[in-house]
């Protein structure tokens, strides 16, 4: 029946611009989107809130917009973040296994065990994403409850963020009138959305470029490996583009997104376009060959920073076997997978969003990438959280990463 179904939500606050998505979960656990919202964003730098007022108009528009497509409400989103404090560790426990079989309270254990790493005091844990499990030095475990052993090993991904700018990101919302179930790292998000099971298991690097920050995140034998965030991304190839053609602002951004190229071989490069000048002189005509030579070292420099943060982290090139997927806005520019190809020296392809129900062959664009992996997030948990708390009422704050927000500051002031 109709008011059974369960609707839930996204918000996508990025540095250019915010989105919102309103699915309904279907009896058969699909998602359709039957609301979509967009909105300039203004009150963002790097990925990170300036201006809570600014950031809270955007947020407010966007989600009058889907709600309105939608014809309905909804009180509570799964939002993302990103920002170039989010820092990524790898961590492992371990723990005797108390029965001679794996129960949950030994994974439990095992999990608490490997959280206890040193964090700056001004940060909190975000996620803790279990890598794998070893029993008796098998490795490779999903499952492990039932096992029998005698130690259990178990490897954990940690992502934390600064307190300050999740607070900053939950004044903004809350000020809206909707409460938060969660909040995810944004790269983990996207990879969800635009990454197959076969690409996880043998080794992938996924590079999310957005407007203010390039989000990455690295899987290997079906598991997140590593995460990262640089604050370099499209904003500043539109900048590029206004200083070097003397155009405003919003006029490079158009150029970029309806003519940009990124590399400078290759058909259609001597095609005109007009560029508007700025005050009241008059517009010019340039070959995109000259957007080729802007636009071009800085989606190579963007790319290599990339590259620098995987070898410093101990993923070579040999490791991604999959190779590397791009996706967000700044994928869509021609000639963006040959030139990391070039750097890589790998495979590389677009990540377009897996297909879902609704609207979501209009917004099926590396674009809404985080979004629809947010949303495909708030789907996943939603039948436990209707099933939680009352009706009207979506979702908790019990286990969300809010609730630990909360509990860190009254212990900590």
């Amino acid at each position: 029946m109709a008011n059974n179904k369960q609707l839930v939500g996204a918000l996508d606050i990025g540095t250019s611009k915010t989105i919102v998505l309103i699915g309904e979960v279907q009896d058969d656990d699909e998602i359709h989107i039957i609301g979509f919202g967009q909105a300039p964003s203004h009150g963002l730098k790097a990925g990170m809130v300036t201006n809570i007022d600014a950031t809270a108009q955007a947020i407010t528009q966007a989600m009058e917009e889907a709600q309105l497509m939608a014809d309905c409400q909804i009180g509570s989103v799964v939002t993302g973040i990103a920002g170039n404090h989010i820092r990524s560790m790898n961590s492992q426990g371990v723990v005797k296994i108390k029965e001679g079989e794996v129960m949950q309270a030994d994974i439990d254990r095992a999990i608490e065990t490997a959280k206890a790493v040193n964090i700056p005091p001004d940060h909190q844990i975000l996620h803790t994403v279990v890598q794998e499990y070893i029993i008796d030095n098998q490795p490779g475990v999903r499952e492990p409850i039932g096992m029998s052993g005698v130690r259990l090993d178990t490897r954990i991904h940690i992502v934390t963020g600064a307190v300050t700018a999740m607070q900053n990101i939950q004044k903004c919302i809350e000020r809206c009138g909707l409460h938060i179930d969660n909040m995810i790292l944004q790269p983990l998000a996207s990879g969800r959305a635009v990454l197959t099971e076969d690409e996880k298991e043998l080794g992938v690097c996924v590079i999310d470029i957005g407007g203010g920050t390039t989000d990455i995140a690295v899987y290997t034998n079906g598991a997140i490996r590593h995460t990262a965030v640089i604050p370099v991304a499209g904003d500043l190839i539109t900048k590029d583009l206004a200083q070097a053609l003397r155009t405003p602002y919003s006029a490079a951004e158009y150029i970029k997104i309806n003519h940009g190229v990124a590399l400078a071989t290759g058909d259609g490069l001597d095609e005109m376009i007009e560029v508007p000048s700025v005050g009241d002189r008059s517009p010019r005509q340039i070959s995109r060959r000259v957007l080729a030579s802007v636009i071009g070292p800085r989606v190579e420099e963007i790319l290599e920073l990339t590259r620098n943060e995987l070898h410093r982290s101990g993923f070579p090139e040999e490791v991604l076997t999959s190779g590397v997927v791009l996706t967000g806005g700044a994928s869509l520019l021609s000639g963006v997978v040959e030139l990391a190809e070039d750097v890589f020296n790998l495979p590389a392809r677009i990540g377009v969003p897996k297909e879902m129900g609704g609207l979501s062959e209009r917004i099926r664009n590396p674009r809404y990438a985080t979004a629809i992996g947010l949303l495909q997030t708030a789907a996943e948990h939603s039948s436990s959280q209707h099933a939680a708390h009352p009706a009207g009422r979506q979702g908790g704050e019990g286990d969300s990463v809010f609730y630990r927000l909360k509990e860190w500051l009254k212990n900590n002031f």
